[in-house]
């Protein structure tokens, strides 16, 4: 039976369920979510999802939301994209949902998704600045191995990197990054690799 994600393309936390499907050739397909009409807030989708989130996964009458869970529930089932370094892989996981996705996702959208006169500059600059110390983590972390927990992609990897192939400015340039600029290339260059814009509906053109 097909599995179904509820995700849309801008959002990054989808990405990381996705892209991890994609790669370990699951059988699944996207239902997309009009997230910028208020779809994740109505009662239909608050059903599925108390949360009001994305992704939202569904197969054989089970439901998983939490990207890092989806991510869990395919790499177990695949047996693709774990090792035996499991807890460096939760460790990286919830690295990422508490400093980098958590800093990238909110930037992002203040930066690309609010009107210009609404950006709270403040807020903007106080964002970047969190970001721009996970960046330097991650860096690090690159600059002695070739993956985020040794020398194989697990789904670590696929999430740290969730909102560093977007294209809109949200105080990350790749240039500036040579360890992250390596392994970007290297996660896109997996067989089955797709851009977010590529692999979810929905992308800011759908709106212009």
């Amino acid at each position: 039976m097909t599995a179904q994600l509820w995700c849309f393309g801008e959002s990054g936390n989808a990405y990381k369920a996705a892209l991890t499907m994609e790669l370990a050739g699951y059988d699944w397909a996207p239902v997309f979510v009009d997230f910028f009409n208020g779809e994740a807030r109505s009662p239909a989708f608050r059903q599925l999802n108390a949360m009001g989130e994305v992704p939202v996964f569904q197969e054989s009458g089970m439901t998983l939301t939490q990207s890092a869970v989806i991510q869990l529930h395919i790499a177990e089932k695949t047996g693709k994209f774990l090792d035996a370094h499991r807890a460096e892989i939760m460790r990286w996981l919830f690295w990422d949902n508490h400093k980098m996705s958590g800093q990238a996702g909110p930037l992002r959208f203040l930066m690309n998704f609010l009107p210009e006169e609404k950006r709270p500059a403040e807020v903007i600059a106080f964002q970047k600045k969190r970001l721009q110390a996970a960046l330097q983590v991650l860096d690090q972390q690159l600059a002695g191995q070739p993956w985020v927990t040794g020398l194989n992609p697990t789904i670590a990897d696929f999430a740290c990197c969730s909102y560093l192939y977007y294209p809109e400015p949200f105080g990350f340039a790749r240039a500036e990054w040579p360890h992250i600029d390596r392994w970007l290339d290297a996660i896109a260059a997996l067989p089955g690799w797709k851009h977010p814009y590529d692999l979810m509906p929905g992308n800011p053109s759908d709106r212009a």
